[in-house]
């Protein structure tokens, strides 16, 4: 289970950004140039208040899916978002598993005040 306090141990967007070693300029191109489809999807998850994401700069798919999701929180300062590195945070990642097996990233998961889990994607949406 993530506690408040352990979600606070994430990284900001902006601390995130500062430690990447790879992919750093990708990333913010993506970002930048990011136009959600559905800029009110948020709203359809009621009264989500965070979001925790766990991710690795160096996966394509975290590089191809991460940018719009943190584009998408960023236009909402009512939620707060947390980033946890995979390969550096065992606790969390083994909580979101693939299929209950694998370490797949990246990893959405929306909560809300009390830290009841809304809802999560983890490595893509299903097609």
């Amino acid at each position: 289970m993530i506690t408040k306090e352990r979600f606070a141990e994430g990284l900001t967007l902006q601390q995130y950004l500062a430690q990447m070693g790879m992919n750093r300029d990708r990333f913010v191109r993506a970002f930048d140039a990011a136009r959600p489809d559905d800029p009110g999807a948020l709203d359809k998850l009621g009264n989500a208040a965070k979001l925790l994401v766990i991710t690795e700069d160096w996966c394509g798919t975290s590089l191809a899916y991460f940018p719009a999701v943190a584009k998408l929180a960023a236009g909402r300062p009512d939620i707060e978002m947390r980033i946890f590195l995979r390969d550096e945070n065992p606790d969390v990642m083994d909580q979101f598993l693939k299929r209950g097996l694998y370490r797949s990233i990246p990893v959405f998961a929306f909560f809300d005040d009390d830290m009841n889990e809304l809802a999560r994607f983890i490595e893509q949406p299903l097609a």
